[in-house]
């Protein structure tokens, strides 16, 4: 048999080559080729192209003797499959044991061992010509071998690798993607082996694998080889690195999660033949604790991953999202890429649809209450009267109860919709229900007593206003408009935000930044510590909280260290998915009786008949009872600034009642790193008191810009109590004062060249609102972000309305001093 040139070296293929060498192969040599040289360490090896394949089977007859196995297969027929597969194998592996072949792999065998050292381990994998094509991945199919050490190892390994190409699997996956048996051919690559399976190792992707968002780079990480991460069977570690300033020199993890890392799958000596099979062993509870890899080999690899995106995308011609794996070697400590391929998921992921109800059916109503979103649910109810009763709940029925509680959040998560009988749109339903896109009724009065477990019922909220409850499962329409269709207006529409978990998808829609970045449902829901506990774990004497605590701040340097990092990485992740549009955080604005649900709060709140008007807010910065745990805070928004580089932060101090309270607390910013002007950094105002309006011009001297809170400012100007379900028809933006004080507002702000805005939800609930203040010149609307496809248009309604108006005016003036002359 003639000595053919088989063999092909990493450092000579490119992607050009996938027809030689397949796709992984083709892969390896675009990455070695081009990448090493910029830092990027990837193990060297070599190919052997797919004519060592076809080339032995064809000069030795064997062929034919293929084809005919194939002819008229069933391969429903498992017996059949199973026999014609076995005898596949055997024919290829027969035919490739040819000398010319032996001899041209010990060749390259010996250069590697020349690179690495004597006996080098290597792995060796399949690379079939349709491998890691857009519809079919060929993931899994063929065999890989690892650890093999020596010519003949190696050899004998590659000829199983061809043998593969017809395992039971492979011919039955083939069949259903209509892909010839005869018309897939088979490359093998041979690398070095990277000891992982001591190590840890993962896959990385150069975008957001959930919302499609491409500026992060997500990495996923385990102890061991791979190959768990890829099946899913363990949960992994998982990191994002944020890209812009990554590339502008920071260097910080923008998020990090521990996963259980349940198992470590390690390499096990196999007897039947030269190398390793695998074994999974379990991982001891204080690996599972820790993070597989640390912050240093995180930024290396965010390193690795965008200089492969940028080369990629050359390649490509256009931006071409990666998907990576990566892998540490426990020996010499480096970290290794092993793959990479296109991503082709996710990245066709575009921004959400903005989505319209409305019901194609009259139906019986039960019920009235305030509405809260602009959703049609419908389902089965349950009535929730206590704790113990979500434990029967199940995901899809209708929540109803009296009222609700932040220890029931997770269930409200898992209701098609919540039904109340007291409570008003800023009330702890109307609140979560809002953020989690779920449709509300509260304030219904008889909701609990008319509605009885197992009813079917519609809930609406389509209707404005009013929200009601139906009898019965109500037909409904839904319209979904894409987000690329709705441009932005003049002014600035902008969303409120808590949830860092929905940064990356919401940031993908029209807007221009946030509004209201809310730090409690970080402090509640991420770190669920009291500060104060954390500065002070002495005075917690609940030995339950003292365990809580210590558990919870287990693996941090200090359990300052836990509050910090927590926040610092949830309003970190929503500053970086709006980036570099501003992102206003609204310092922590919990009541003494929220604060006082915190693990240990009870020890440092106290207790208040009215906590709306008591010790919240501005009050609680420079006082002696919160200071050191308002430094925290400071700490972990500086950390965001300064560290992650995210100076598109800016910071707002709620309810501030005088002008003097105003200088105290910019004095304790200051003192504790964050000086107004420095580096950049506004401080807005909540413009939620009277005496916010009153005062506006020495407020404004005070501070960078003014957001309107109308939910506070309404209950202060009309004396009502937003909590209150007695006299909560009376909590009403629209009422004449109302108005008056959202245009005093709004017009001192300008008269002191200050931005104003507003964060209330006055303009979600009442498009007249939005109208009115866009008449009156405000800057920046900041809404729900369901609420912005009708904010958008209303805005955009007034805006040409008003143009209209002036051009008339223009005319007019214009045909006056015509007539004049």
């Amino acid at each position: 048999m003639q000595d053919a040139g088989w063999v092909r070296w990493f450092g000579t293929l490119r992607m050009s080559d996938v027809p030689l060498v397949g796709g992984k192969n083709a892969s390896l040599g675009e990455l070695y080729s081009a990448l090493s040289a910029e830092g990027v360490t990837v193990p060297n090896g070599f190919a052997l192209t797919v004519d060592a394949y076809y080339t032995p089977l064809k000069q030795s007859q064997a062929w034919n003797e293929l084809r005919q196995l194939f002819d008229d297969l069933d391969v429903t027929d498992i017996g059949r499959l199973a026999k014609t597969a076995a005898e596949a194998r055997r024919i290829v592996y027969d035919a490739s044991g040819v000398e010319p072949l032996r001899r041209q792999v010990a060749e390259a065998y010996r250069q590697l061992e020349a690179e690495y050292g004597t006996d080098v381990a290597v792995a060796v994998r399949s690379s079939a010509t349709a491998e890691d094509l857009p519809n079919a991945s060929f993931a899994g199919q063929h065999e890989s071998y690892l650890h093999i050490q020596g010519a003949d190892g190696v050899f004998e390994s590659c000829r199983r690798c061809f043998a593969s190409l017809f395992t039971d699997r492979a011919i039955v996956y083939r069949q259903n993607n209509g892909f010839g048996h005869l018309k897939v051919g088979l490359s093998v690559g041979v690398m070095k082996m990277v000891r992982s399976d001591q190590g840890a190792s993962g896959v990385m992707f150069t975008l957001d694998t959930e919302s499609g968002f491409r500026d992060v780079v997500f990495i996923t990480g385990a102890y061991g080889l791979g190959e768990n991460i890829v099946q899913g069977t363990v949960d992994p570690d998982e990191f994002y690195v944020h890209k812009p300033t990554f590339r502008a020199g920071y260097r910080a993890v923008l998020r990090r999660n521990v996963g259980r890392k349940q198992m470590r799958m390690i390499l096990a000596q196999n007897e039947d033949r030269a190398g390793a099979t695998t074994r999974n062993v379990p991982t001891a509870k204080e690996e599972q604790e820790r993070f597989c890899i640390g912050d240093a080999d995180v930024l290396t690899l965010a390193g690795y991953a965008l200089k492969i995106e940028d080369h990629y995308s050359r390649v490509a011609g256009h931006p071409q999202p990666m998907d990576i794996e990566w892998a540490k070697d426990a020996f010499d400590g480096r970290l290794y890429i092993v793959q990479a391929r296109p991503e082709t998921v996710a990245s066709q992921k575009t921004a959400d649809l903005f989505e319209t109800y409305k019901l194609d059916a009259a139906g019986k109503p039960l019920l009235t209450g305030k509405a809260v979103g602009e959703k049609i649910a419908a389902g089965p109810v349950r009535i929730v009267e206590s704790a113990q009763d979500l434990e029967a709940f199940r995901p899809g029925e209708v929540l109803v109860a009296s009222a609700t509680s932040p220890d029931w959040d997770e269930v409200m998560r898992a209701a098609s919709a919540i039904v109340t009988d007291r409570g008003g749109r800023t009330c702890h339903a109307a609140i979560v229900a809002r953020e989690l896109g779920v449709p509300a009724v509260v304030g219904a009065e008889t909701a609990t007593q008319t509605l009885k477990t197992g009813m079917q019922v519609t809930v609406s909220c389509a209707s404005g206003d009013a929200g009601h409850v139906y009898e019965g499962n109500i037909p409904f329409e839904i319209t979904r408009t894409p987000a690329s269709e709705l441009q932005l207006p003049r002014t600035s529409i902008m969303v409120n935000l808590a949830n860092p978990d929905l940064a990356f998808r919401t940031a993908m829609l029209p807007n221009a930044g946030v509004g209201l970045a809310r730090m409690e449902f970080i402090i509640n829901e991420h770190i669920g510590v009291h500060p104060m506990a954390l500065v002070c774990p002495e005075r917690v004497t609940d030995p339950k909280n003292r365990e809580t605590i210590e558990r919870l701040t287990q693996g941090f340097a200090s359990p300052r260290e836990y509050f910090v990092q927590n926040l610092a990485e949830g309003i970190g992740t929503i500053a970086a998915a709006f980036y570099p549009k501003p992102v206003i955080v609204r310092l922590s604005d919990f009541k003494t009786n929220e604060y006082a649900r915190l693990i240990g709060g009870s020890a440092f709140e106290p207790k208040e008949d009215n906590p709306m008007l008591g010790f919240r807010g501005a009050s609680r910065y420079a006082h002696p009872a919160y200071a050191p745990g308002f430094a925290l805070e400071c700490q972990a928004l500086r950390r965001v600034r300064e560290e992650m580089g995210l100076t598109n932060l800016a910071v707002m101090v709620p309810f501030c009642r005088r002008v003097e309270e105003a200088h105290r607390v910019l004095a304790a910013m200051a003192g504790n790193g964050l000086k107004r002007g420095e580096n950049g950094l506004e401080v807005y105002v909540m413009c939620e008191i009277p005496n916010n309006v009153i005062l506006i011009d020495a407020f404004a001297e005070a501070f960078d810009g003014f957001s309107i809170g109308s939910n506070d400012l309404t209950q202060l100007t009309l004396g009502v109590d937003r909590d209150s379900e007695l006299v909560a028809f009376d909590f009403d933006e629209r009422d004449p004062g109302m108005l008056k004080m959202l245009r005093l507002a709004i017009s001192g702000a300008k008269r002191n060249r200050r931005h104003v805005g507003i964060c209330g939800e006055a303009p979600s609930n009442y498009p007249e609102i939005a109208r009115f203040l866009v008449e009156q010149g405000i800057d920046s609307i900041s809404v729900t972000p369901a609420s912005l496809p009708r904010t958008i248009g209303v805005v955009q309604q007034t805006e040409r309305a008003l143009s209209a108006s002036q051009h008339k005016e223009r005319e007019d003036a214009s045909g006056l001093a015509e007539a004049l002359t």
